[in-house]
Formats: structure tokens, sequence, C-alpha cells
């Protein structure tokens, strides 16, 4: 029997180790925090939990010590650490915690403990990824868009948005700037700065925002034209820009009756309540991906769309849905020795695998989560 370690029980890492603890062949043990979202996970599934502070080398190798392989989903300020902690550990990671480190700079390291360690494996980074490189097996890629965004079904809902991740992380994002490649260059833009639209099927008109989910395929593809699109419903968008110009989102501490404080925590504070998902409150996910070059030397196209919406039977958001299982599919090829790379591995590397995608695919679909393609 093989023991998955899931190290952060939030929004995702619960649902992932509910989803691997249907596998009679696994045995599950969640790490977290916080002992109450622990003790009521263990109360209604067949999951081991264990009380560790991960933000600790002590916390992360005792909950790891038995591991055969570690699926990472702990907050992005403690993911660099967590992620190298583990590879010295010498245990295999599928790791969302998308934080800001290079994660290359673990990669030599990795290799010499004899680790497989896949990183930024959730819907983009991940998924999306996966497909590109599926086709970059049979086809010279020139252009490559990526439009995905998770909102609230309720396009009313309070300034048009809820999250499932902390409200300061989105500020965070909101108030940086994405990467994207033109013509063989890489360009920075403000991620809130002009914004393009885009009509897609059951959620309509939505606002495309530049962000930096390109990542590692800067570096390990050389496709002269992508991008990535953050979509938010547009009157969320037009609400933040208001924010950003305004200085809601600003970092640097300002005195307010003789306290210091930095806007952005006052805005994360007041926004949290609203933006929190309640029980039952449903969630979509949407992407479409527009992969364009040439293949047996014509041109091609293929367009790949996804909608996922969250699920009223197990109370999961769609957000955790498309994110998590994409994990625990790649968990299980990890596992099973069909992935078994050593090293770094950025999710492009795995679609080049032949099997791969479809493999994870499948497994995406007996979820319930689908991706609907077509070639032009």
């Amino acid at each position: 029997m093989s023991k998955i370690v899931v190290l952060g029980c939030g929004i995702v890492g619960k649902y992932m180790a509910i989803d691997l603890c249907q596998n009679s062949n696994y045995k599950v043990i969640a790490v977290d925090v916080n002992r109450e979202v622990l003790e009521e996970l263990a109360r209604e599934h067949p999951i081991q939990i264990r009380v560790e502070d991960l933000s600790t080398e002590e916390g992360v190798l005792r909950a790891i010590e038995d591991a055969d392989i570690v699926i990472g989903s702990v907050p992005y300020t403690v993911g660099n650490t967590m992620l190298e902690r583990t590879i010295r550990a010498g245990k295999n990671i599928v790791d969302i915690s998308y934080f800001m480190e290079d994660p290359f700079d673990l990669d030599e390291l990795a290799k010499a403990k004899g680790v497989t360690a896949v990183v930024d494996c959730g819907v983009a980074p991940g998924m999306a990824n996966i497909i590109l490189s599926f086709h970059m097996q049979k086809m010279k890629v020139s252009r490559y868009e990526c439009y995905v965004g998770g909102v609230p079904k309720d396009r009313n809902a309070p300034l048009g948005y809820k999250s499932p991740f902390p409200v300061f992380e989105v500020l965070e994002e909101y108030a940086e700037t994405g990467r994207l490649v033109e013509d063989g260059k890489v360009h920075v833009r403000p991620m809130i700065g002009e914004t393009m639209t885009i009509d897609l099927d059951k959620v309509g008109t939505m606002a495309c925002l530049i962000s930096d989910g390109l990542r590692t395929l800067i570096r390990t593809t050389d496709i002269p034209d992508m991008f990535e699109m953050t979509l938010r419903y547009p009157k969320h968008v037009d609400q933040m820009r208001v924010f950003k110009d305004a200085g809601f989102f600003d970092e640097t501490p300002i005195q307010v009756g003789g306290v210091s404080v930095r806007p952005i925590d006052v805005t994360a504070s007041l926004l949290t309540p609203f933006w929190k998902y309640e029980p039952g409150e449903a969630d979509l996910t949407v992407m479409r991906l527009i992969i364009s070059g040439v293949e047996d030397g014509k041109p091609a196209t293929y367009t790949y769309d996804m909608y996922d919406e969250y699920d009223p039977e197990t109370g999961a958001l769609s957000m955790a849905r498309t994110t998590g299982y994409t994990c625990t599919a790649v968990a299980r090829m990890v596992l099973e020795g069909t992935y078994s790379q050593k090293g770094i591995s950025p999710p492009e590397f795995l679609g080049l695998v032949p099997g791969c995608w479809e493999s994870v695919e499948q497994y995406l679909e007996d979820r319930g989560v689908t991706c609907k393609m077509k070639r032009t």
C-alpha cells in the first residue's frame, strides 16, 4: 500500500486527500497546522491526520518521514522552502504551491537525490502546459494563447468576485505585472492595465488580465508568441482598476491616526469577509487554449474549452476540482512509474511523454472535468 502525504489541507489540499483516499491501494495522511479542519476531514473520510507547522523544517520532515510520495499544497510564502526540504529528504513530490522563486534552482539537488519533483501542477499552469507539450510532440507551435479564470457563478457577487485563496494574494497579484512573449521577446505589462475581452459559452463576456502564468514556459519552450490571460467579470476589473489607482493595493506604509499601516493589508482585511465562499455557494472555472502552428507541413490550430462548476454532492469548489484532480492524476503516474524523470519537472515535461496527457485527461473525465477540443 502506497503512503501519500498531503501537505496543506486548505480548499484544494482537502479535496486532493479526499480524492486519493477513494483508492484502496493508497494510505492518505493529511497534514496541516489547523487541527479542527483535519479532525472534520477524518470524521468523514478514511484519512489519517497529523498536526504540524509546515513552515518549519521539523514539521515538514516529521510529516514526510514515511511517505512514498508527497503532495504540496501550502501557502506560496513557504512553498519553496517546503519543496527544498522534501527534496533533501529524498521524497518524490507533486506540488501546487505556486511560489515565486525559480523552481529550477532546486533541479541539481533533485537530480542528486534521485527525486522526481513536479511543480506548478494545477490548471494553468498545469493542465494547460501538459496539453501544450502534448501537441509540441507532433507540431511546430508558433502561438500559444491561454485564457483561464475562476469566478463565482453569480456575476452579482460583491465587487464581482470571490476567492477560494487568501485575498491578500489576489490583491498582491493585481498590483504586480505579467509577462508575455511577442516575436520571441519577453515583455512585462501591468496586470491591471489595458484589458481585452473574450466571449465564452456559458459565461458570456469576460475581461482578460495579463498574468504571469507562463512561468516556466518562458524558459522551457521557444514559442515566439504566447501569453496567459486571467479571466474576470468586466465589472470586477473596472472596480479593481479604481482601487489600484487610488492606492488601495500599495505596500508602502502610511500613517493613519499615528499608526503605520500598509494599504494593501487594510484592503485585504476589509474584503476577506465579502470574498469568502460560503458553504454551498457555487463557483466556476473556465479555460480556453488556442495552440497554433504547423503540423505535417500544414497550418493547424487546436482549440480546447473547459467549463466546470461547483459540485453540490461533494461540496468541492470547481477551482479545487480542476486544480486538485490534475495534481492527483499526476501523483498517481509518479507513484506507478508512468512518469519518473528525475529533477525539477514543470508540467510541460509530462506532456512530452507518450500517453501522459491521455492518462490525465481520462482521470479528469472520470471526475466530471472535461476539455473539449476542435481542430481547424
